[in-house]
């Protein structure tokens, strides 16, 4: 049946074909440059490197989707997704990338590890799922989400280290991005509901240059077409904490990605098999390698972009094929980088409430169907899980006397809160079938692909 839908959908006229693929690239674009904003400036990274990383970000990004969507011999589910950075990644590379001794190279070390890691573990991961049902899942979206609120508040008072953070100036265009956002989502409809965040950073924009609080001046500087070359940084740092840390993330987004191309199939009329599953979570392996070698990050199928499908009703992978070279020639546009990079942390920040106030929604929508009256240990694996998460969030110092070796993984409330679910849940309710499994995955993602 697949096949049937991409003859039909290729013989859409090219322009069409164009503008549904930068339609997919939009929807995405926000969410796509947030992590190597975040992460670039978490590390103190100069302008220029930061616009680096988002050129790179988008150029492996749209390589990923065109190994997913387009498909290789054994890799790519060869369905309509589109790729991009996991924010599941954000906290421990954020660890990693500010242990003095493993910098922005012992990052890209334990990305590449973890793609290797992926790719051999594609075939077994369908046998992980019992472990992750719905009390699990939305325990550790929800723990994200919280975990990157605080990202988005501290971008709203205009960066952390800023001297006038919380100036009335930023928080008042970083509220008019919010609401701007919420008009948006409240009155318009379809492509315009869809890229209302993406929108909202351009109104933001638009107010901070006019009182004189965007500068250009790098933008200009900056070159129209440049090359993104592998190791561009030096040679990756391999650290074994620092691995295991991100095999960990690499594993849950393996088993929110499968969630996903359940999904996916459903609204396509596609069957996805397990060969098909394999070689889908496969790509996810194959991208974050690539992210690893082309100075980015951890790569997974966003969940954003199935919507699209259900609202234009064109559900060929052709279309995230067009969208993954869009992708390509953006991240060789070093001025676009640029231009990103300069967008205000205050005008990021009225987007980031909303962005990461929804994934932590998703995690309780998911929780509400959960029966807890049934079983009330259940409330104990989300306490406590939750209470883990925590940790890094409300003491920061709670484990500076551990070693040093595992603060990639106890400074990560998100791996902490999803260890804790893990085992707990294990304790309590035992393993659940695979059938199950696969359902409340699939579950998990149409809550995803709803809010």
């Amino acid at each position: 049946m697949s096949e049937n839908i991409d003859s039909v959908d290729a013989r859409l006229p090219l322009p069409r074909l164009g503008a549904l693929g930068l339609q997919h690239v939009l929807v995405m674009y926000a969410g796509a440059v947030a992590v190597p904003l975040i992460v670039g400036r978490a590390l103190k990274l100069p302008p220029e490197q930061v616009a680096m990383l988002i050129s790179a970000d988008l150029f492996a990004g749209g390589l990923a989707t065109l190994i997913q969507a387009w498909g290789v011999p054994g890799v790519g589910i060869r369905l309509p997704v589109m790729m991009g950075v996991t924010f599941a990644s954000v906290g421990p590379m954020i660890a990693i990338g500010t242990n003095p001794e493993l910098g922005i190279l012992g990052i890209y070390g334990a990305v590449m590890a973890a793609g290797l890691f992926g790719v051999l573990i594609a075939p077994f991961v369908s046998r992980l799922l019992p472990l992750f049902p719905p009390v699990v899942t939305g325990t550790i979206i929800t723990v994200i989400g919280i975990t990157l609120m605080r990202v988005g508040v501290n971008w709203a008072g205009g960066g952390v280290g800023n001297p006038a953070f919380g100036d009335p100036a930023y928080l008042a265009i970083a509220f008019f991005v919010l609401v701007t956002i919420l008009v948006l989502t409240k009155y318009g409809s379809g492509f315009l509901a869809n890229v209302s965040v993406l929108l909202g950073i351009v109104v933001g924009c638009v107010i901070a240059s006019v009182f004189g609080l965007m500068h250009f001046e790098k933008v200009g500087s900056a070159p129209w077409f440049g090359l993104v070359l592998p190791f561009q940084f030096g040679i990756p740092k391999f650290d074994v904490a620092a691995i295991v840390t991100m095999c960990l993330v690499m594993i849950v987004v393996m088993i929110e990605s499968t969630g996903m191309f359940l999904a996916l199939g459903e609204m396509t009329g596609t069957e996805v098999d397990e060969a098909r599953l394999t070689k889908g979570l496969r790509a996810d392996g194959v991208g974050t390698f690539l992210g690893g070698v082309f100075n980015t990050f951890p790569y997974t199928s966003f969940s954003q972009n199935v919507g699209l499908v259900g609202v234009t009703g064109v559900k060929s992978r052709w279309v995230a094929v067009v969208g993954g070279v869009i992708m390509l020639l953006l991240g060789l546009m070093p001025k676009m980088a640029s231009l990103v990079e300069a967008v205000p942390q205050f005008v990021l920040g009225g987007a980031g409430l909303c962005m990461f106030g929804m994934v932590a929604a998703t995690g309780i929508r998911i929780l509400a169907n959960v029966d807890f009256k049934a079983r009330k240990n259940d409330l104990l694996v989300v306490a406590l899980s939750i209470g883990f998460g925590m940790i890094p969030l409300v003491a920061p110092k709670f484990f500076e006397h551990m070693p040093k070796v595992m603060a990639p993984l106890l400074e990560s409330g998100i791996l902490l809160a999803s260890i804790s679910a893990v085992l707990l849940n294990a304790y309590f309710n035992g393993v659940k079938g695979e059938g199950d499994a696969l359902a409340a995955a699939a579950e998990a993602a149409k809550a995803v692909e709803h809010a």
